[in-house]
């Protein structure tokens, strides 16, 4: 069943600090599937638990890219202290100590993250004419008013002009 489009503006609410975390994995070398294939393959099922699990873990969201060579995951959570839980729960330490004991140092493959805090009112989002898509998925999707009709207006700590 497809997403439904939401015709029109939307944004989301932006009283809740979040956090924004980036991971994914870049093949160097495609020909070494060995390498590369165990580290593609341990993500299904932690994102399986992850969405089965989200009140529980503070998981809210993710949106998925994949390119040639690099993959990218684009996460929602509610805190850090949610996030670096998860990064200690067995199936994640578990795939962790795959990939070093597979992968370690070999340039075969790489992995990345990044983590980024953000604090209620300092982020926005728009959405024209979209299903629910990244943080207007992971949080409360709401249409445009008048008081929200520019990304100035949004980031609600920034006074507008008259």
């Amino acid at each position: 069943m497809a997403n439904p489009i939401f015709t029109g503006r939307y944004t989301t609410e932006n009283t809740e600090d979040i956090v924004v975390f980036i991971i994914g994995m870049r093949i160097n070398k495609p020909l070494a599937l060995h390498k590369w294939v165990p580290v593609f393959s341990a993500m299904p099922g932690m994102i399986k638990e992850l969405y089965s699990n989200k009140d529980t873990l503070g998981f809210l969201s993710m949106e998925s890219y994949f390119g040639l060579r690099t993959t990218a995951m684009i996460q929602y959570w509610r805190s850090v202290e949610d996030l670096l839980a998860y990064a200690r729960s067995d199936k994640h330490m578990k795939a962790w100590e795959t990939f070093n004991k597979k992968v370690g140092n070999n340039e075969a493959v790489g992995i990345y993250h990044e983590t980024y805090q953000l604090k209620s009112g300092k982020y926005e989002s728009i959405y024209g004419n979209m299903p629910q898509y990244g943080l207007g998925k992971a949080l409360t999707h709401i249409p445009i008013t008048s008081e929200q009709n520019s990304a100035r207006k949004r980031l609600g700590s920034i006074k507008v002009k008259n």
